[in-house]
């Protein structure tokens, strides 16, 4: 495995809170890092480089006095997330502006990232990708990133279909960097569950927007209290492309969820007037079947800690096995 060791050395738990559009702020970047696992923040719902700067430097003057506080504590490292259609030298300008303010990570979640790769790491940067299939996996470890994270079956938003027991195992061997386990994670059984099968991390998306500190609306986070996996349904029916969504917000806009328009190509002029995906129409992954509260992110991650060491104190049967023998 190949989890560099500034970033193990920071957490208490190997979890990523995921960053989500709308719904991942200042407030659940800061909660996740003071709780010991990797927070983030994401341009996309930025206005501006300017916009992106000014919740970093929120971010890092909370961690900051946190440290001062608790001498010792364990503060998880800040993951951003940069769309890589930005123009190169725009795309050069985000990096630095990251590295000035100590973020770890960035993501990248859709595209070829060749030519990014190289630029992040010049930065002294770790470069994660976004993969859902083993071809765009491939492509990302061709390319040179330092993780993948392997988005697979019953994950929200645009995930993949490929079953995390195929998709992590096949990925691990075939690339030596960091592997991340998304889609559906909302335990620390989970969590443990995605080492045994050979990732670094888990990518948790869905069970972070239902906390006080996402800044996702409480009507969305009910939402995803009051639903099950049968509420999700994955469908090119919202804006062209495959993804994971909430039946109930589809409702909520007049749509019938199972009876969707599916667009020709990458589309949204079929929906609502005045609807758009993300802000009007919400995506929950098959997780939220275990999601029964809106917790705040400490008490949360010290659920999912004591799930995870519960979970990894579980008998070898291997050993026991062998112990028969």
């Amino acid at each position: 495995m190949a989890l560099a060791q500034d970033i193990r050395d920071r957490l208490t738990l190997p979890a990523f809170a995921a960053p989500m559009f709308l719904c991942s702020g200042v407030d659940l970047a800061i909660a996740c890092c003071k709780a010991g696992i990797i927070g983030s923040l994401t341009r996309n719902h930025c206005r501006d480089l300017a916009e992106l700067e000014a919740q970093l430097t929120a971010v890092t003057a909370a961690l900051a006095s946190h440290a001062e506080a608790h001498p010792g504590a364990k503060i998880g490292p800040l993951a951003v997330n940069i769309s890589p259609t930005f123009a190169q030298e725009e795309f050069r300008a985000h990096l630095a502006a990251c590295r000035r303010f100590g973020v770890r990570i960035i993501v990248t979640s859709v595209g070829d990232p060749t030519l990014n790769a190289p630029l992040v790491q010049d930065h002294g940067l770790l470069h994660f990708h976004d993969a859902t299939t083993i071809r765009f996996a491939e492509k990302a470890a061709a390319a040179g990133v330092d993780g993948i994270v392997c988005i697979g079956a019953g994950g929200g938003g645009h995930a993949g279909t490929i079953s995390h027991l195929a998709f992590i195992p096949q990925v691990r061997a075939m690339f030596d960097g960091t592997v991340v386990m998304a889609g559906a994670v909302s335990s620390g059984a989970v969590i443990r569950a995605a080492e045994i099968l050979g990732a670094d991390l888990a990518y948790m998306g869905t069970r972070f927007i239902a906390t006080r500190e996402a800044a996702a609306p409480d009507a969305y986070k009910a939402m995803l209290v009051e639903g099950g996996v049968t509420d999700v349904t994955y469908t090119r029916g919202v804006n062209g492309l495959p993804a994971s969504w909430l039946k109930a917000s589809l409702r909520t806009i007049g749509l019938d969820p199972e009876n969707l328009f599916i667009p020709e190509g990458r589309s949204t002029d079929h929906l609502p007037e005045g609807k758009t995906p993300w802000r009007d129409i919400w995506s929950g992954g098959q997780g939220i079947g275990l999601i029964a509260d809106i917790p705040a992110v400490e008490d949360l991650v010290a659920r999912l800690r004591a799930e995870y060491v519960a979970a990894c104190a579980t008998p070898d049967m291997a050993d026991a096995a062998r112990a028969g023998a």
